[in-house]
């Protein structure tokens, strides 16, 4: 029976260790928060970004949009907040409306305020290990595969995803640390045997109940990316948690696991900003 990984508990180790930071050296940190349109998820995630900078100390702006605002409403607010000197981070909600162009709406947000590190000059950084900000979720799949003391360096480590996001950041991030790794995506062949392999296996694929214990090597670290809503209404991963947690080692529960910590290395990254804007 797997260990399991407890991302509330990582989190929350990982939260009060910034509030203890920012308290010690008086540090003055912001973060903007736009969402636009009603969104229930979006709303979720925006008011757990809320509660978690309340909890560490860094201050947080909420910028509401209606559904209907134009791509020039938003792109000057960003505009605004990238000349704010008391906004160190600046994040927007996604999925955005259909009428607004994603890419170019992250393109605008200044590199040096980008805590969510989509910006393709930070996404770049990553490629060649020279970087700042680290994509929350990616990081904080590193920080609960850290939790567990298993070593990545040597390993064979796979990603199911492909996804900018995701996918790709996170094999990068194995990579630094020495991973032997493999991404997967939907025209893998034998996708299953190239998943027995993994010492440590990475799910990000969006699909609900996709890895089974055929797919998983006896012993594997195993972090479920995927948070997928069943007809009942209830959550689940992308990894058969019954079953699987039967042959891991270590395995990541939804919900629960690495939700948690992409808000708690949201943080992490807000106070980097705040480090690199006053140099």
């Amino acid at each position: 029976m797997a260990d399991i990984i407890d991302g509330k508990a990582v989190s929350a180790a990982v939260k009060e260790q910034i509030k203890e930071e920012i308290a010690r050296e008086g540090l003055d940190i912001g973060l903007a928060v736009v969402i636009v349109g009603d969104d229930p998820a979006s709303r979720v995630y925006v008011n757990n970004k809320k509660k978690a900078c309340e909890f560490c100390g860094i201050k947080s702006y909420e910028y509401a949009l209606p559904e209907d605002a134009t791509e020039e409403e938003l792109l000057e607010l960003i505009d605004t907040l990238n000349g704010d000197g008391k906004v160190n981070g600046i994040l927007v909600q996604l999925p955005l409306p259909k009428q607004l162009d994603e890419k170019k709406i992250i393109e605008r947000i200044s590199p040096m305020k980008d805590v969510d590190a989509f910006h393709e000059s930070n996404v770049g950084r990553i490629m060649i290990g020279n970087y700042a900000f680290l994509p929350c979720t990616p990081a904080g799949c590193m920080e609960l595969i850290r939790s567990t003391g298993v070593e990545v360096s040597g390993k064979e480590c796979v990603v199911i995803g492909r996804s900018n996001i995701v996918g790709k950041p996170m094999a990068m991030l194995l990579l630094h640390e020495n991973g032997t790794v493999t991404v997967c995506h939907s025209r893998t062949k034998d996708l299953a045997e190239v998943c027995r392999r993994a010492d440590i296996l990475i799910a990000a694929v969006g699909r609900a109940n996709f890895v089974t214990a055929d797919m998983v090597k006896e012993g594997a670290v195993v972090i479920d990316v995927g948070i997928n809503r069943l007809e009942n209404g209830k959550l689940c991963g992308d990894v058969k948690f019954d079953e699987v947690s039967e042959k891991a080692g270590y395995i990541t529960p939804v919900p629960g696991g690495v939700g948690p910590m992409t808000i708690a290395m949201l943080m992490k990254n807000t106070v980097m900003a705040k480090r690199i804007q006053t140099k």
